[in-house]
């Protein structure tokens, strides 16, 4: 990722946080439209799912600029996924709804130039993720 991707990708996250709640909604209603057979790995009452996935964003977006202090928690978050039920598969469609999601919720600050950060910055960090959990050549495909 480039330095203006990087600011783009914490000045949009910036406008979502104050919504924060409603985005989470947005993207796991968008998440089990998408991927159903996912629902299962999830519990019925989604709040402390919600809550979880904001801040571990939150986490991630604020420390674009210095990757190395969030991959190993992103490590462990990934390895945790596995007893979850993720599989590599999964990340492409996680992507996909975050996309969707931040698109809606950005509105005409959706611009190509953001998504094509936010896009680096998934890309990224799912493929460390991925290679983290299931090693390197799953990370490849």
């Amino acid at each position: 990722m480039t330095p203006e991707q990087i600011k783009l990708v914490q000045e949009s996250f910036s406008k979502v946080a104050p919504i924060s709640e409603q985005a989470a909604v947005i993207f796991y209603d968008r998440l089990f439209e998408v991927a159903p057979t996912v629902r299962a790995m999830f519990p019925s009452d989604m709040t402390e799912q919600r809550k979880k996935l904001m801040t571990t964003l939150a986490v991630v977006v604020n420390g674009l600029s210095n990757l190395e202090a969030v991959l190993p928690a992103a490590s462990a978050l990934a390895k945790r996924h596995v007893n979850y039920g993720a599989k590599p598969e999964h990340y492409p469609v996680v992507g996909g709804a975050l996309l969707w999601t931040l698109e809606k919720g950005l509105g005409e600050a959706w611009t190509p130039d953001v998504a094509a950060a936010w896009t680096a910055a998934y890309g990224t960090l799912s493929g460390y993720m991925i290679s983290e959990a299931y090693g390197r050549a799953q990370a490849a495909e």
